[in-house]
Order: structure tokens, then C-alpha cells, then sequence
């Protein structure tokens, strides 16, 4: 560990995860975005990436190691601090992978939804169909049945990569308001959400609009300094409305 930023609710950790997470306590829920699979990664740093549409410099490659190497010992370490919820993203070669490895520790692998993304780079070679989605998998890692807040809703979420909130310098930012549907669905206010791959913060933001307490841990001090001022940002300008329209009632998740 190399520093601390306390912001807010928010505490941030620039250091590797794995060296982090046995020096936190217990925590509610973790959501991370983590690396890609080996397979995806070469694919993306061979320069198959997508065409920015925001305006904005394209990235040519990604900067950072495939999760392959500590899959393992990243799930036993979260299965040990984590009460509620799990979503990890990953690609759809990584679901099978990370089910493998969540039923092997104490949590419960409930199931891979998906994160549908119109505005998705066409195939421009016209070889096939182009890469239009992408997976999360969601564990229970708490006592009894799994609990959350929408109900019957499908575990599908559409929403643009590409967004006028968008920070634009990490490779694979999420968007802010698939964080906050994300958030509202699987979290309540003032619960702790722990981020072991926290990249540019966007699920640090998310939380401090949200009045949810936030712990990330990012390795690259380039994107931890961004996502400490995309935090100071986010108390700045709270999104207020957020929160009354919550449910406050759990339901089961079967």
C-alpha cells in the first residue's frame, strides 16, 4: 500500500488488491470491473479496440495484466470480507471462469447477467456479428436467501458507453448511470461497496451521489489520482434526487 485518500465516505488505496484486502474489515458488497481474460485481453492489445465516439483521443491498448493469473486467490480474499453482493464485469468467455472459481469458495454463484450496450463499435470488416454486450456475475455471499431491491426485474441493463459524463482516460470505464442502476438495484444507503479494481472511480462517483460508503483500491497511480478527483467532484454536486426514488424494501432473489 502505498496511499491513502480519504474522501468523504469514500477511503482509497493506491496499492495491489490482493496486498489491500486482508487489511480491510468486513464489508457489504463488492463491485468491480477487473481485467480481461488472457484470450480477450491479447485480442484488445492486438488493436482490435473500439472507435471512440465521444470525441475524444482512442485508446490503442490496454495497460494493464490479465486477471487469469490471480483469479484464485482475488475471489478467496473477497469471499472473506464480503456480507451481501458480488458483481464482478467480465467478458462473455470469463462467466464460465469466474462461476468455476466463486462455487469453489464460500459464496454463491447466482447468475450472469448482462450489460447491453447500444451504441457498440460495428463489425466494420463485416466477418460477423459485432461485440453488442457484455457480462456481470452475481454472488451471494451472505446467510440465507440472496436479497435485493427490484424484484422480478430481468438482470439485463442497456445503456451507452459512451455518455457526456464520461472521463474518457481509462480503457474500459463503465458508465456512471449503469453504476447507478447497478447501485439502486443491489445496494442500500449507507452501506460500504468495495472496489478491488477501482480504475478511474466510476463506482466511487456512483456511491458518493448515492450516499453509499465507498473502499477502492487501484495499483496505476495515474487512474487513482483521476478517480480521486472525479470523487472531490462528485460531493461537490450530489445527485440528491437519486435516493427518494429508491425502494427501501429487499426482495428475494431466488
Amino acid at each position: 500500500m502505498n496511499r491513502v485518500e480519504t474522501i468523504g465516505n469514500c477511503t482509497l488505496y493506491l496499492g495491489d488488491c490482493l496486498e489491500v484486502m486482508p487489511m480491510l474489515g468486513m464489508v457489504d458488497h463488492v463491485i468491480c470491473d477487473p481485467p480481461y481474460e488472457d484470450i480477450t485481453h491479447k485480442a484488445k492489445m492486438n488493436g482490435r479496440r473500439a472507435i471512440r465516439t465521444d470525441g475524444r483521443k482512442e485508446i490503442k491498448s490496454l495497460d494493464f495484466e490479465s486477471i487469469d493469473k490471480i483469479r484464485e486467490p482475488f475471489v478467496k480474499k473477497m469471499a472473506e470480507l464480503c456480507l451481501g453482493w458480488s458483481l464482478i464485469f467480465c467478458s462473455p468467455e470469463g462467466v464460465g471462469r469466474w462461476a468455476d472459481v466463486i462455487n469453489e469458495s464460500a459464496a454463491k454463484y447466482k447468475r450472469a447477467c448482462v450489460w447491453i450496450k447500444p451504441d457498440s463499435t460495428p463489425q466494420l470488416n463485416g466477418q460477423g456479428p459485432a461485440m453488442g454486450a457484455e457480462n456481470f456475475v452475481a454472488s451471494w455471499h451472505g446467510s440465507g436467501h440472496s436479497k435485493w431491491n427490484a424484484g422480478g426485474k430481468r438482470g439485463v441493463y442497456t445503456h451507452n458507453t459512451n455518455n457526456p459524463d464520461r472521463e474518457g482516460t481509462h480503457p474500459t470505464e463503465k458508465p456512471l448511470r449503469l453504476m447507478r442502476e447497478l447501485l439502486k438495484d443491489f445496494t442500500n444507503t449507507g452501506e460500504t461497496v468495495l472496489d478491488p479494481f477501482m480504475g478511474s472511480g466510476t463506482t466511487g462517483v456512483a456511491c458518493a451521489k448515492m450516499r453509499r460508503k465507498f473502499i477502492g483500491i487501484e495499483i496505476e497511480e495515474r487512474y487513482f489520482n483521476i478517480a480521486c478527483k472525479r470523487i472531490e467532484e462528485a460531493y461537490k454536486q450530489p445527485d440528491l434526487f437519486i435516493e427518494n426514488s429508491e425502494k427501501t424494501k429487499q426482495e428475494s432473489f431466488i
